[in-house]
């Protein structure tokens, strides 16, 4: 699955929506915002030309030629490569859970799936879990009966309510929760698969969930890791 990223657009609260209505007019897929400070001091700030440390962070999944073409957009549009304006960057996806939740989140982005880079090759995983705001209880007891350790939720706002009922049949509420889970590589399968199954989309739930690499941690106690 090579050629499809996880695109994370992070730029000033009062850019937000131009950013989200680009994306928008060009029918990029399922996108998921939330809220973030920076961390510049203010003499940093001011040489940037930048009016606050408040961030909007923009979540969505496209293919290589979806990110070319909008790459060129943001710079032509939005100016994205002035200092200040805001950063956008690909993370390659290595896993998606189940066929519908797939075509969901690349709503009609064509794609050809291709060799798997060696970047897939590594030793842990994060999972990626967006469910319905107030269930993460019954994502994380899913993720811990299956192997997990912990994980980390984050609040956000969805979008594309219309394309779940195209692609997925059904209904989805606005407000998200985002649960990031590290996990072995041998053990994501089993993860995602107790995931899929107790918080699904046939659950209250309606969880869809990814999986990104990662190559390298620190700090990881999960189990069967911690030697100490």
């Amino acid at each position: 699955m090579s050629s499809v990223y996880c695109m994370v657009t992070i730029t000033g609260r009062n850019h937000g929506e131009q950013f989200s209505s680009l994306f928008r007019t060009e029918h990029l897929p399922v996108m998921l915002l939330t809220l973030g400070n920076g961390t510049a001091s203010s003499e940093m700030l001011d040489y940037f030309g930048m009016e606050s440390r408040e961030k909007i962070v923009i979540f969505t999944v496209v293919t290589w030629e979806s990110w070319k073409h909008v790459k060129g957009q943001m710079e032509q549009k939005l100016n994205i490569d002035v200092p200040g304006t805001g950063i956008s960057f690909l993370i390659p996806v290595s896993s998606v859970g189940g066929g519908k939740a797939f075509r969901y989140l690349l709503a009609g982005q064509e794609y050809e799936k291709e060799e798997e880079s060696e970047l897939k090759n590594t030793e842990y995983e994060l999972l990626i879990v967006i469910s319905n705001y107030g269930y993460n209880n019954l994502v994380m007891e899913a993720a811990r009966e299956a192997g997990a350790g912990g994980g980390t939720v984050v609040h956000a706002r969805g979008t594309g309510r219309e394309r779940a009922e195209k692609f997925l049949g059904v209904t989805l509420a606005e407000e998200k929760e985002m649960t990031f889970i590290v996990t072995r590589t041998e053990k994501k399968n089993e993860i995602m698969k107790a995931i899929m199954e107790k918080a699904g989309m046939d659950s209250k739930a309606k969880s869809i969930l990814f999986s990104l690499p990662v190559t390298e941690t620190a700090g990881l106690r999960i189990s069967g890791d911690w030697k100490g």
